[in-house]
């Protein structure tokens, strides 16, 4: 039988009463190959580490996500680059039909593209492309003045925030919107993540912010549409990154540009994602108030059937007692449900912190 080992040829007779060392030689064999394998992935994996250092970082990049706006978005591009004169301006582009791409272009941005539509998937693709220490966040609509950008800059650069919130609600916010609904809404998804999460963020819908390198490479994406700043300000309370809050001026689209967002159905999906979000972070708190939910509908169902029995001494509704007991059980899996999935979202928390730490070593390299 011939072997093969670092070029050369080896015989062992078949019937050869060394056979113990003939398996000894082919278990070397296969060390010495799975060495070469395993030398030769901590090659490919220096190379791509090197690839990506030497790949360009922004040092701010403004990132605004465009369906549409022919009317405001040459004056937006204009107004970050005065403000942000060595920014780098993205404009990206969701399936706009208008002049939107032509004008962002002629004023200065970088144009690029995402093709499914909606907010959050355009955010998705934002987020994976560029590479910045800082980025800036902006709508195409021009209601958010650029005057303050520098500053929201400075939180991230200078005192290592995670992300900015440009607060519209504590400035001009009531008296320029002229969508009542939309103020109320406002207030109310405010009022329940500030209660829900035990948190004190001033606004949670608006469009302009500013975040660091790693809360960008970090953030996992999974909203499609408007619901997406929801996502943001959750994952950064839960994470407990620092956020950071600058009053922001605001001012009302001007004529002939109109909202994409719809009040009540993307209100109604903004509510589910707050539900959906708190159930993922925080499992035991949602299951330990639908357990306390069951318990509660499972006393007032027995409490009859109990005053009936301490009366007459006969159980006289026993399908009503089964029920009781069904539902009883259902508030005892609930609880212990909330009980494990606690658990692991805590080893998904340890998880981030971890992947935290290696996404942003990239920039104490690049500094």
């Amino acid at each position: 039988m011939w072997y093969i080992r670092r070029g050369m040829f080896f015989c062992i007779p078949k019937g050869s009463r060394c056979f113990l060392r003939q398996r000894m030689l082919q278990n070397r064999l296969w060390q010495d190959a799975g060495r070469t394998r395993g030398m030769r992935r901590i090659a490919h994996r220096k190379i791509d580490r090197e690839r990506l250092r030497q790949k360009k970082m922004d040092k701010i990049a403004v990132l605004i996500p465009c369906y549409n706006e022919e009317r405001t978005i040459a004056k937006v591009v204009r107004d970050a680059k005065q403000a942000l004169p060595e920014a780098v301006i993205y404009v990206y582009d969701n399936n706009s039909t208008d002049r939107t791409v032509e004008l962002a272009r002629e004023a200065g941005a970088v144009i690029r593209y995402e093709h499914m539509q909606g907010k959050g998937n355009v955010i998705r693709r934002m987020f994976r492309e560029i590479e910045a220490e800082c980025y800036i966040m902006v709508d195409g609509d021009d209601t958010y003045p650029m005057e303050y950008a520098s500053e929201m800059v400075d939180r991230v650069l200078c005192r290592n925030a995670d992300m900015v919130v440009g607060d519209r609600l504590s400035s001009t916010y009531f008296t320029e919107n002229k969508r009542p609904f939309h103020n109320f809404g406002n207030t109310i998804v405010r009022s329940s993540i500030n209660r829900l999460f035990n948190c004190e963020i001033k606004d949670i819908m608006t469009g302009y912010r500013a975040f660091s390198y790693g809360f960008v490479k970090t953030f996992p994406v999974l909203s499609t549409g408007f619901e997406i700043e929801t996502e943001m300000t959750i994952h950064a309370v839960y994470n407990n990154m620092q956020i950071e809050n600058v009053i922001v001026d605001y001012r009302d689209r001007p004529e002939g540009s109109e909202s994409k967002l719809n009040t009540f159905s993307d209100g109604f999906k903004v509510i589910r994602t707050i539900l959906k979000l708190y159930r993922d972070y925080k499992p035991l708190g949602f299951f330990g108030m639908c357990a306390a939910i069951l318990t509660v509908i499972a006393v007032l169902m027995f409490i009859p059937i109990l005053i009936a029995y301490v009366e007459t001494g006969l159980v006289l509704r026993f399908p009503t007692l089964f029920v009781c007991g069904f539902i009883g059980l259902a508030a005892l899996q609930s609880l212990f449900a909330g009980l494990m999935l606690s658990n692991m979202a805590l080893k998904n928390r340890r998880d981030f912190e971890y992947r935290l730490t290696l996404v942003t070593r990239r920039v104490r390299h690049e500094d």
